[in-house]
């Protein structure tokens, strides 16, 4: 919780993707809103931020990551060191 909530859901987006095979996610805002623990007025305001910058289009569900690179530049510091504690206890 000490990170803005757009970090947190560029955080959650880049976590979900490590897991996918693609670059398109669906979820409705209210089970991202429930994954952050957060409303889901503040997922919309996070989720069209993001989209505002160019690293997402976001409609009605259904989430296509754009800009990867892009999203890993506004993200919290906490997003590298998951993933590298992910990466050493569950190698691919």
């Amino acid at each position: 919780r000490h990170h803005t909530l757009d970090q947190q859901f560029c955080r959650w987006l880049l976590l979900s993707l490590d897991r996918l095979p693609s670059n398109e996610l669906i979820m409705t805002q209210e089970l991202i809103a429930a994954m952050l623990g957060v409303r889901r007025e503040g997922v919309t305001e996070a989720a069209g931020n993001v989209q505002k910058a160019g690293l997402i289009k976001y409609s009605r569900g259904h989430i296509t990551i754009l800009d990867r690179v892009g999203l890993e530049k506004r993200v919290c510091e906490c997003y590298a060191v998951v993933r590298k504690e992910f990466d050493r206890l569950l190698p691919k």
